[in-house]
Order: C-alpha cells, then sequence, then structure tokens
C-alpha cells in the first residue's frame, strides 16, 4: 500500500514523520512537493519519494490531504484526474467536509475526514474521525490502522468534528500557552528558567498520567490537592476571581466557530 502525504507544510511534516517514526517503511510512501530545493531536502531527510501532486497521486493507493484548508479545493482540482474510485482518500484539513472533497472528485472515492493534533509526532496524537458518503466500514478501518501508530483513534460524526477541533486539534497550543505561562510565573518567583521549566513540565506529564491511568473526573484529582486554607485554594481562587473557566470555554467555542467559518470558504 503506498501512501502518498499530500502536503509538506508543518503538518504534512508532522504526519510524515510520525509515520516513518511508527514504523511504516519509507518505501511505502510519497510526497508530493512542488518546490524542487524543498523536495530534495526531504527525500534526503526521510528517504522517501517526492514528486509533484498529480505523480504523487496517482501513485497512491491511499492520499493523505495535509494542505491547508484554503488550498483543498485547488489540490483536488488538480489531481482529481489521477484519483480512482478505489483510492482512499483522508483529509487532516481543518473545517473542509467530506461533502466538499467529494464533489471535486468525479470518481467518487471513499473519503475518510480526520482531526488529529501534533502529539503525533511522539506518538501521542489524539485523532477523531468519521466517513463521508462513499466510504464503509472497511475503509474507517484502514483510516484507523494508518492512525492508530501515532496516537489514539475515536471515531465520531461529522456534525462532532468542528467541537473535536477546538478541543484536541488546536488543544497541545493551549496546554503549551499554559505552560509558557507557569514557567515565566517561576522565573517571577525566583527560579532560574530551567529549573522552572523542568518543574512544570514533570507536572503536566505525571497529571495527564494520573487523569489517563485512575480513570477520575479531574474535579476529583484537583479536590485531591486542595487542602483547606492552603497555596492550591488561594491560587483556584483567583483564577476562578478572573474568569479563568469562562475564558477558556470562549475561547474554544471561538475555535469552534472558526472551523465552521474554514469549512464553508
Amino acid at each position: 500500500m503506498i501512501v502518498a502525504v499530500m502536503g509538506a507544510g508543518r503538518l504534512g511534516g508532522a504526519v510524515l514523520s510520525g509515520l516513518l517514526n511508527s514504523g511504516h517503511a519509507a518505501g511505502g510512501v510519497v510526497v508530493a512537493e512542488r518546490d524542487v530545493g524543498r523536495a530534495a531536502e526531504i527525500a534526503a531527510r526521510h528517504g522517501v519519494e517526492v514528486h509533484p501532486p498529480v505523480v504523487a497521486a496517482a501513485k497512491a493507493d491511499v492520499l493523505l490531504i495535509v494542505v491547508k484548508p484554503q488550498d483543498v479545493a485547488a489540490l483536488l482540482t488538480e489531481i482529481a484526474p489521477e484519483v480512482s474510485a478505489g483510492t482512499l482518500v483522508v483529509s487532516l484539513a481543518a473545517g473542509v467536509t467530506t461533502a466538499a472533497i467529494e464533489e471535486r472528485l468525479p470518481s467518487s472515492p471513499p473519503v475518510i475526514r480526520v482531526m488529529t493534533n501534533t502529539p503525533l509526532l511522539v506518538g501521542e496524537a489524539m485523532s477523531a474521525i468519521c466517513a463521508g458518503r462513499n466510504a464503509r466500514e472497511e475503509h474507517l478501518a484502514a483510516a484507523q490502522a494508518l492512525l492508530a501508530p501515532v496516537g489514539r483513534v475515536t471515531r465520531v460524526a461529522e456534525s462532532q468534528l468542528d467541537a473535536v477541533t477546538a478541543l484536541s486539534g488546536s488543544g497541545p497550543a493551549y496546554f503549551f500557552y499554559l505552560v509558557d505561562a507557569m514557567i515565566e510565573a517561576g522565573v517571577l518567583l525566583g527560579l532560574p528558567r530551567p529549573l522552572a521549566a523542568e518543574l512544570v513540565i514533570q507536572t503536566a506529564l505525571g497529571s495527564a498520567q494520573m487523569l489517563r491511568e485512575s480513570g477520575e473526573h479531574p474535579a476529583l484529582l484537583r479536590e485531591a490537592v486542595t487542602s483547606p486554607a492552603g497555596t492550591t485554594v488561594a491560587a483556584l481562587r483567583e483564577m476562578d476571581r478572573r474568569g479563568v473557566r469562562a475564558a477558556l470555554m470562549d475561547a474554544l467555542e471561538a475555535a469552534s466557530d472558526r472551523s465552521r467559518e474554514l469549512g464553508r470558504s
């Protein structure tokens, strides 16, 4: 099975690295890239074939669409003659619906829409998938098998994907934002930056592991750390006073709205 990574930007590079790091053979991957210099760099670094989009599409059994949402229509129009009814099309473009993809591919191939995130680089992605009109169980299973080596995969209704985009697709940025703020707070409180970073990152890692392994509601784990009249409750009270929880909910709602806008455009 030949997988074509259609797009070699930041997301495409992450997907390519994730596939190869998880054991997918370089001989089974081709990459679409127009720029000659960039193509040579990718081929040398990863040991994969790199071709213009039309050539890459013609070689593929599975197309991974990882270009920017606004570039999807032009890419599909270009490669449509090379996409057969037996080609599995897997789109990772935020906001772009399966219907929008299907209407640009006259051969009516099966289309799977995916929302994943950048932790696929370390084998810890969270991917949500849904099926288009022509996709069946075996196509969902194939997409799931492709993504499983780089993290967890769940199936959702397409109507839920804008919310998934806001929550887990963009989610790593929220955690990086919070970690950065906590490190800066450590510096403000007098800690050397490397020590502050070590303390915060390990705390984040351990807390995530507790959430996964304990199966307990995060509120219960939070309460276990929060002693009466202690330091934690003082910090949480200040967060509530400043509306941190409400701000987070508003931020995710804005991300979901933006995902819908991208799909309409």
